[in-house]
């Protein structure tokens, strides 16, 4: 711990620019700016890397400082104004269950890529199997992307005949691609 005269000494030095002098000052208030930060900030790495842009900030503004011996409370301040601004400005962390990541790892495979476009020439050739009607409605609500109200324009019924359409439509299709499966 240094004491008053030895802090007024490294911050005057530092304030002209020696950067031993205000290394010393990092290394003495290293460790109660980390604290303040962890503090708020509840997380380890981001409290390290906010503990790394306070002293960054600090020697910039150092020529700043009038008051050398308030050097201390000068450097808290820093410190809780940069915690609160990270913990404000940061994204909020969505939490996942451990399983989610291996179905990204799963589905980023070249196997399932393949899969996926087999599997998409099938419901192609399963919907080439059904009655215009029906693969009309599919193609417009799946792959064109059409509400129920357009559907209910486009094909001039109401929104409930096409909620019906939709369910026989997959039903159908569903059987199609059942029978194409082998045995």
């Amino acid at each position: 711990m240094i004491d008053e005269a030895e802090l007024l000494t490294l911050v005057a030095q530092a304030q002209a620019g020696n950067r031993d002098a205000f290394g010393k000052l990092v290394t003495e208030y290293e460790s109660a700016v980390f604290a303040i930060v962890l503090r708020r900030l509840r997380n380890r790495s981001e409290a390290l890397e906010v503990t790394q842009d306070i002293f960054l900030r600090a020697m910039r503004k150092l020529p700043q400082l009038r008051e050398p011996e308030r050097f201390a409370g000068w450097l808290k301040r820093i410190a809780v104004r940069m915690s609160i601004n990270r913990a404000v400005r940061r994204p909020r962390e969505a939490s996942l269950p451990p399983e989610s990541f291996s179905d990204v790892a799963q589905r980023s495979s070249p196997y399932d890529g393949v899969v996926r476009i087999e599997q998409a020439q099938q419901v192609r050739v399963g919907l080439t199997r059904l009655r215009a009607l029906d693969r009309d409605t599919l193609t417009a609500f799946y792959f064109e992307g059409q509400s129920l109200k357009e559907m209910s324009d486009r094909f001039s019924s109401p929104v409930g005949t096409i909620k019906r359409r939709l369910h026989t439509a997959r039903h159908r299709l569903k059987e199609a691609l059942g029978e194409m499966q082998p045995a």
